[in-house]
């Protein structure tokens, strides 16, 4: 049965908290974007089919996903009343193997169920959305034990967890408006190209000044409207997730499973 809690209730609650951090969640988020920013451009500059580039691409990629964590480390110590400094953005590196190991499973695992349909792959998406809040919890617990745990923590959760992803679905489409036009003009010529050419395509050019701008360009431009952009809802959203995980923590463990999906 899904938890009775008011979604409204939450979001003011997160608010209030955040005005309690030690550290600015503005300042802490523009630090994290800026971050990504800086990964992004090292990626764009070494832009190749070398090994080098690949590794580089790989890396920057890596980096971003434990900067991730600890983005979400210091949005946990925010939601409970902890001291969180700049240096908790740096926290993921001390259990970086297996934040890596969290994604790269998850993701297969994702994979896997989404072969199955598209309703099987969502279902489980939500059923692991807690598990890097527990490995961040207990960093001495397995990746397992993390997964195992959050698809028992997700029973009855999923679809609140759902609707509160489409609460913020205009931030989203907001923060990333530019990546979003780029993408949707850049696949509006590949696919006029490939119903007009014979033998091999030309190459997708974006029209007008937009083909003008380098790699590094739209890293800069994708990179600096999301630094505008997420403050004002990044923050905030991680802390009403995370009111769901403490909410799910202190619930029935033994409810039973609603989607019919047990084990992993």
């Amino acid at each position: 049965m899904t938890p009775n809690f008011s979604r409204q209730a939450r979001k003011r609650a997160a608010r209030e908290l955040l005005r309690t951090a030690q550290v600015s969640p503005a300042a802490m988020t523009a630090l994290y974007i800026l971050l990504l920013i800086a990964l992004d451009l090292l990626d764009a500059v070494s832009d190749g089919a070398g090994v080098l580039s690949t590794f580089i691409a790989l890396l920057a990629m890596l980096l971003g996903t434990v900067l991730g964590a600890g983005y979400t480390m210091y949005c946990m110590a925010v939601s409970r009343g902890e001291r969180a400094e700049f240096l908790t953005l740096f926290d993921g590196f001390s259990l970086a193997g297996r934040i890596i190991g969290l994604h790269l499973l998850t993701g297969l695992l994702v994979g896997l169920w989404s072969l199955l349909f598209v309703i099987p792959g969502i279902v489980a998406f939500y059923r692991y959305r807690f598990a890097p809040l527990y490995l961040y919890e207990h960093p001495d617990r397995g990746i397992l034990e993390a997964l195992r745990e959050s698809c028992r923590l997700t029973r009855g959760f999923k679809a609140s967890l759902f609707t509160l992803d489409l609460s913020y679905l205009g931030w989203g489409l907001l923060a990333y408006l530019p990546s979003v036009v780029v993408n949707f003009i850049y696949y509006q010529q590949l696919a006029l190209t490939l119903n007009t050419f014979s033998g091999i395509p030309d190459p997708v050019v974006l029209p007008g000044v937009l083909g003008t701008v380098p790699a590094w360009g739209w890293v800069l431009i994708h990179g600096l409207w999301l630094l505008a952009a997420a403050p004002f809802f990044l923050p905030h959203y991680q802390c009403v997730e995370i009111s769901y995980y403490e909410t799910a923590k202190g619930g029935d463990a033994a409810r039973p499973d609603p989607d019919g999906l047990g084990g992993l």
